[in-house]
């Protein structure tokens, strides 16, 4: 039903507010008001607790009792003490939900998905009428991905998926928009859809609060910023004063870093080839006719916009996807009646979707010991070596003392590091990195940047698949350039 004018907009207030999560304080004491025409930047390091905040104002989970802070909504000349009354008022937007597709295997239209956003159900269980189907249209052209409606959601790539969530969100206009990484995993083009949102947003007193570790995600329509410490509130007021250089990675230069030569010449054994490969994703045909070599001691980067095939390809690589009839793929090692699996613990996976697979009551330190198995959780009895092994894997990414914690218990940017541990365990001949820094802090990007060099000198083969240029790592020999699902270039780094 559409809102009337009046009272249309929430005037949100957090007073001393605390959350504690299995004994470990996430939030300590935090202030925060969100006035209407307010639009917020929400920085922090990993962990600092930027996930929790935005989930907390828009009801999902609760603060801890017996604490004293309270949370109020004034709404329609009224305050509401909890959030209840006013949810259908907000939109929250982050990967949790985009993973639940993944998990549940929810392929339904991207006009469906949307409209799920106007009934606020997780499926479609409502038949759309055509208000819907006109709310639905004005979220997409909104957006310009039109051209998405009929697709499948499963078939999208992950930065088409996170624009389809946020076409969700706007359908149903809300008052509040709460937004976790939204630019996560978009392109160059659909990064320009969504921040050109987010700027004519400054037209009316619609408010909004954007989590980012990327200054160049910044809004020039952003008015405040919030910096969260530990839990902590360390900064609150207006953008122009914001310290936000200290927390947000600077704006990517125009060249990527390299030039550290690699301490020995690697052998140049072919690890995985592609020959005239097809891959289909329910009947959606997702690469064609790609023709692609990986050998030892080779650091590939893959690049090409949203739906180009980046995260097929790679997950073709891996065994995830078949290729079709009439082409080919070849893994080192594995020939007729070979297991999959020997291949797969020879590789290390970084990859959105797995953030989905484990499931969230695992600790971290059986999440780093599955990846000696290539296991999704521990399937098998493990040694006193693989629990060594993990150990130490923990430790080279400053983890220790996270062994201990489950999944549900981690930051996104934690969790992403718990998998590059996993990923790095086996010492993989080859490793595969989708977005790997998707959710990163810039400390930590840093750190795990030094660790992919680090590897390539070593003689692992590395294909990473990235949007930002800046995140090619040092010493990258190869490109693959896909658009629509085909090979545009596949070869030497070019000079830009």
């Amino acid at each position: 039903m559409p809102k009337s004018a009046t009272g249309r907009f929430i005037d949100v207030r957090l007073r001393n507010i605390r959350l504690t999560r299995a004994g470990r304080s996430v939030l300590r004491d935090v202030d925060w008001r969100i006035r209407p025409g307010q639009r917020w930047i929400v920085a922090g390091r990993n962990g600092a607790g930027k996930t929790q905040l935005l989930k907390l104002v828009a009801g999902s989970i609760w603060p801890t009792p017996g604490t004293g802070g309270s949370r109020s909504y004034l709404w329609r000349g009224e305050v509401w003490a909890t959030p209840g009354e006013v949810q259908e008022e907000m939109a929250y937007v982050g990967a949790e939900r985009q993973d639940k597709y993944e998990r549940y295997a929810w392929n339904h239209s991207v006009r469906q998905v949307i409209g799920t956003g106007l009934h606020r159900t997780d499926i479609p269980l409502h038949e759309l009428s055509f208000a819907d189907h006109r709310q639905i249209d004005r979220a997409l052209r909104g957006l310009a991905i039109e051209h998405l409606a009929d697709r499948s959601f499963l078939t999208l790539s992950y930065g088409e998926r996170r624009l389809v969530l946020f076409a969700r969100a706007l359908a149903a206009r809300p008052a509040l928009l709460l937004l976790d990484e939204l630019l996560n995993g978009l392109d160059t083009a659909n990064r320009q859809r969504a921040l050109g949102w987010l700027e004519r947003s400054s037209r009316s007193k619609r408010s909004w609060a954007l989590a980012t570790h990327r200054v160049e995600d910044v809004p020039a329509s952003a008015t405040h910023a919030l910096v969260l410490e530990r839990g902590r509130v360390v900064y609150r007021g207006t953008l122009a004063r914001a310290p936000l250089a200290r927390w947000l990675e600077p704006r990517e230069s125009a060249s990527a870093p390299r030039g550290q030569g690699r301490t020995r010449a690697p052998r140049r054994r072919s690890i995985v080839r592609l020959t005239g490969a097809c891959v289909y994703l329910d009947e959606h045909l997702a690469l064609k006719d790609i023709s692609f070599d990986v050998r030892s001691g080779q650091c590939w980067v893959v690049h090409g916009p949203n739906g180009s095939g980046k995260t097929t390809l790679l997950r073709t690589l891996y065994g995830d996807h078949g290729v079709a009839s009439g082409g080919s793929i070849e893994r080192a090692g594995i020939r007729r009646g070979v297991p999959l699996e020997i291949f797969r613990r020879q590789v290390g996976l970084v990859a959105p979707h797995l953030q989905t697979e484990h499931p969230a009551d695992l600790i971290a330190m059986d999440v780093v010991q599955s990846g000696s198995y290539a296991a999704i959780g521990i399937t098998e009895a493990t040694t006193p070596a693989d629990r060594a092994a993990a150990r130490h894997a923990l430790q080279r990414f400053g983890l220790t003392r996270l062994g201990r914690r489950t999944l549900r218990e981690l930051s996104y940017g934690q969790l992403r590091r718990v998998l590059f541990a996993r990923a790095w365990v086996n010492e993989p001949r080859l490793l595969l990195l989708d977005e790997p820094f998707a959710g990163i802090d810039t400390p930590t990007r840093r750190a795990l940047q030094t660790i992919i060099r680090d590897l390539a000198a070593r003689g692992t083969a590395i294909v990473m698949a990235t949007h930002y240029r800046a995140e090619w790592p040092a010493g990258t020999t190869h490109e693959l350039e896909l658009a629509g699902g085909r090979l545009r270039y596949g070869g030497p780094v070019r000079s830009y």
